[in-house]
């Protein structure tokens, strides 16, 4: 029996048509083996759709970079890595439906989890709901690669005479692809960023609160 409603907890969304996030999750391994259809279409829109919604988030918050600088960090917030770090996060990769082991067909699988899950969710709930899963759990920031978010949201704290931020890490997933949740508090917000490491998961986290707190007290 698929475990619709155990994932649904976990991506934070219900679906209308169930049969529609059991799609995102059937291997094209799996189908050529049992028939039917697999999360390859799905895949195909969900790129798109990621393209889109990361590319107005970009627009709307980053307002002085340049064409070429918004292109380039587009790039790496939707890369293979960046998504696959997701799904990890995210907690869903053993549910996927394939022949043989995931192990085998792992390549670009887990990033196209998450693609066909995006156009999964856009199909059943619309674009903002599917906007609303992206921006919590695609790891958008800013600075991507760029510049020291923890120095800066430290910076901006001391010269508003505040205390420093306070950070909490959690560590989930297997001891040798372990994944990073960080939880960062300062002057009663918070946000969270997950990561491959404890610095990606820091700086993913102190990005979005700096954020935050510059839109907050503006």
């Amino acid at each position: 029996m698929f475990p619709v409603e155990e994932i649904e907890e976990k991506l934070g969304y219900t679906f209308k048509n169930k049969a529609l996030l059991k799609e995102a999750f059937i291997h094209s391994s799996y189908s050529g083996r049992y028939g039917g259809k697999n999360n390859e279409r799905l895949e195909y829109l969900g790129d798109s759709v990621l393209q889109l919604v990361v590319t107005e988030w970009q627009y709307k918050k980053d307002k002085t970079a340049t064409e070429g600088k918004l292109t380039a960090r587009r790039q790496k917030l939707v890369c293979k890595d960046a998504l696959d770090t997701a799904i990890d996060a995210l907690g869903v990769w053993e549910y996927l439906l394939s022949s043989g082991t995931q192990y085998n067909i792992r390549g670009k699988a887990k990033s196209s989890l998450f693609e066909a899950i995006t156009a999964a969710i856009y199909l059943d709930g619309g674009y903002k709901a599917v906007k609303r899963f992206i921006l919590e759990h695609g790891n958008l920031r800013l600075d991507v690669n760029e510049g020291n978010p923890k120095g800066d949201l430290k910076e901006y704290l001391e010269k508003r005479g505040e205390k420093e931020p306070r950070y909490e890490i959690e560590q989930s997933g297997k001891d040798n692809s372990p994944i990073f949740h960080c939880n960062v508090y300062a002057l009663g917000e918070s946000a969270r960023g997950d990561g491959k490491t404890k610095r990606e998961a820091e700086a993913t986290a102190a990005s979005r609160l700096l954020y935050e707190l510059k839109n907050k007290n503006k």
